[in-house]
């Protein structure tokens, strides 16, 4: 389970009439530099998104001379991401490369003096974790385990790391039945069987520790089968030191079986070095507890917390645990969005948050009161937050959906940012621009829908284009200034589409009930809103109303399939991929039992929820399909398994509709390889412009 974390974290590495002045549309200038604007001399490609390089794992030393950071450079041809570590001057004058070779190395972390740097790396097949020298420039192995360890952490004085590996705690049915060695068999006794990519097994992921300088590591799980951190997508912001370094906080679902399928009860949990107890912090919150964070001065835990159990999508909140009086409050109660990130300001006075707000991901200034201020915006994306011992300035990436991340810092003094790098400008310095606008659409209801429009590079208001309407997944995921690697606005403007992008009920950034409303509504109002945005921006001139697609992922491969069977000949051409197409056979297929119960009220076969399944499953409008439909999965996804993909294309098929099914064998619920995507990009516009260009 560790090994296949790692694997998730290496790949993981997508005009309408305003409603007032304030939400007149806004151009490309203030997503990019004006010497990166229109300077173009070709359109941006398929294989440009997959030459971007991409950083991550910003780290500022702890004597503020140097940003640590990861950087990921795809190798096209074997086709795999390569991951190094870079420092990089606090001006961004001076760049050094850290590690150079095939193997990827990730996870870096400073020591407190600042003269080592702690790192994981598999240059010797098994991820191991490794030391360099800023003096010497040498590097020294430190863990020994047998097999990959993941999810580093060095402690405040700099004598011991955690790290997660696993440990086999149940037997195998090879062990079960030693006569017969090549059966090849799985036995289950109780869910789940598998989740998101990989089969449940005997193993189970442990948290760690070890002397910085080697030596015998210490299981502070022992016997226990849970995983931390929480599979499939947690990582080491699940795990934390104590300020002393004494304790260690992680992030842990504890329960099996039907439970563990049914709920989102997981919980941050206090181990005691000295003394080996073990404490929760957050028993009797029901909801999903992780990613805890001391303060600097050993007062508070902040974590991440959802209010309401079993809803995956519930409001992100922080919240703060006294560590004195062990009392809990929230901090961003005065905040109606969803955080994502968080890091303490060196006096412990407040932190600093990105958070989810109208279409964008901001950069807010909060105190241990709740007040709060934005310190970033504008049309773009923070993440990556690291803040200097000196509290002078804070560091981070901004990118969107126009232009990768690079990093920038933010002066407090000053008031002001600079950027420090320029990761793809050369690559980029030849692609012409697309334009971003954002507008606000009138609903059936009279409610407002925000959309982001993205105009083709070299538009002409005089001609007409075709366009794509995309269709969000999650279902609960906003539609921000992510500059995307599988859903590549960009890349779909850049071939000369109309892009409409509806941040339709049901997405976070506009409030929690703007968020609420797609449980058991989603072939609703959120299907309409789609609609209601497409509808809308037919009316310009330069949409050609008669050459429409509707594509999307997931809850967005849902909604390709549910307008199949509703868009009354709106669309010309439908793109599904690793869609819902039967909530029913969905129910049994699926792993996380509390995401189909919370969106459809329970099982199918609860009579009290047989009205949402009737309603909303898209395979119930089957009989109105018209419209060519291409349609891809990969046969690792148990997410959204490749099923569902089967059983819409059959119908497509008997229908006599052209189609056309691609099946991915080496992928799961996303396409993140190069070479896989490339091609599917190909056959994805091929599609596309067979029926609206």
């Amino acid at each position: 389970m560790v090994l296949k974390k790692i694997f998730v974290l290496l790949l993981l590495g997508f005009m309408l009439t305003s409603c007032n002045k304030k939400n007149e549309e806004k151009s490309t200038s203030e997503c990019c530099e004006k010497s990166e604007m229109n300077l173009g001399v070709r359109n941006f490609s398929a294989l440009d998104l997959y030459s971007c390089k991409r950083v991550s794992e910003l780290q500022v030393s702890p004597d503020g001379k140097w940003i640590l950071y990861n950087l990921s450079t795809p190798n096209l041809k074997e086709n795999k991401m390569i991951k190094d570590i870079y420092i990089m001057s606090k001006d961004g004058k001076t760049t050094k490369q850290i590690t150079n070779d095939p193997s990827s190395d990730f996870n870096a972390r400073w020591t407190p003096d600042s003269k080592k740097i702690i790192f994981l790396s598999n240059k010797e097949e098994t991820f191991q974790v490794y030391s360099y020298d800023m003096q010497t420039e040498s590097i020294k192995k430190i863990s020994t385990e047998k097999g990959s360890v993941g999810n580093l952490g060095i402690s405040p004085k700099g004598d011991m790391v955690f790290f997660t590996a696993d440990v086999k705690l149940d037997k195998t049915p090879a062990e079960k039945y030693p006569k017969y060695p090549f059966a090849k068999i799985r036995i289950y006794e109780k869910l789940p069987v598998r989740h998101w990519d990989a089969w449940t097994d005997e193993n189970y992921s442990h948290l760690f520790i070890l002397p910085i300088d080697g030596g015998k590591s210490k299981d502070i799980m022992k016997s226990e089968k849970f995983d931390t951190p929480l599979m499939p997508f947690g990582g080491v912001e699940e795990l934390a030191w104590s300020p002393e370094g004494n304790e260690v906080a992680y992030t842990c679902k504890k329960l099996s079986g039907k439970d563990f399928v049914e709920k989102t009860d997981s919980d941050i949990y206090l181990y005691n070095i000295k003394t080996g107890a073990t404490v929760n912090i957050t028993k009797g919150m029901l909801g999903f507890d992780k990613a805890p964070l001391y303060s600097p001065d050993g007062k508070w835990i902040a974590f991440n917390s959802q209010a309401r159990g079993g809803f995956e999508s519930d409001k992100i909140r922080v919240m703060l645990f006294n560590r004195q009086t062990k009392e809990i409050k929230e901090l961003t109660a005065n905040l109606d969005q969803w955080v994502e990130e968080k890091v303490w300001n060196p006096k412990s006075t407040g932190l600093f948050i990105t958070a989810t707000d109208s279409g964008t991901v901001k950069l807010f200034d909060i105190d241990l009161a709740g007040n709060f201020k934005v310190i970033g915006a504008g049309l773009f994306d923070y993440g990556n937050l690291t803040i200097s011992n000196d509290s002078k300035n804070i560091y981070f990436t901004k990118g969107s959906m126009v232009h990768p991340t690079d990093i920038y810092s933010f002066n407090f003094a000053s008031q002001k940012q600079t950027k420090l790098t320029g990761f793809n400008k050369k690559l980029l310095e030849n692609v012409k621009n697309a334009t971003i606008t954002q507008r606000w659409v009138k609903a059936q209801d009279g409610k407002m829908i925000h959309c982001w429009v993205l105009l083709p590079p070299d538009f002409d208001s005089t001609k007409k284009y075709p366009m794509i309407t995309y269709c969000q997944g999650g279902p609960q995921s906003m539609i921000s200034q992510n500059f995307h690697y599988r859903w590549n606005y960009f890349l779909m403007a850049s071939h000369g589409y109309v892009v409409l992008l509806p941040n339709r009920r049901g997405v976070p950034g506009f409030g929690q009930s703007w968020n609420d409303a797609i449980s058991k509504d989603w072939g609703g109002m959120p299907m309409q809103d789609l609609l209601s945005a497409t509808d809308e921006l037919c009316k310009e001139p330069w949409v050609n109303k008669d050459k429409l697609a509707a594509v999307g992922a997931s809850a967005g491969g849902y909604a390709v399939f549910w307008l199949a069977g509703n868009h009354q000949r709106r669309f010309k051409a439908f793109i599904s991929h690793c869609g819902v197409f039967n909530m029913e056979s969905m129910y049994g297929e699926t792993e996380e039992l509390w995401f189909t119960n919370w969106e459809n009220g329970g099982p199918y076969w609860d009579k009290a929820n047989k009205p949402y399944y009737d309603k909303n499953s898209p395979h119930r409008y089957a009989q109105n399909w018209d419209t060519p439909i291409m349609i891809s999965t990969g046969e690792f996804d148990f997410r959204v398994p490749c099923a569902q993909s089967l059983e819409a294309y059959t119908v497509a098929q008997t229908k006599g509709i052209p189609s056309k099914l691609i099946v991915f064998p080496e992928e799961s619920h996303f396409i993140s390889h190069s070479q896989e995507f490339i091609v599917w990009s190909s056959e994805f516009f091929d599609w596309l412009d067979r029926y609206c260009k």
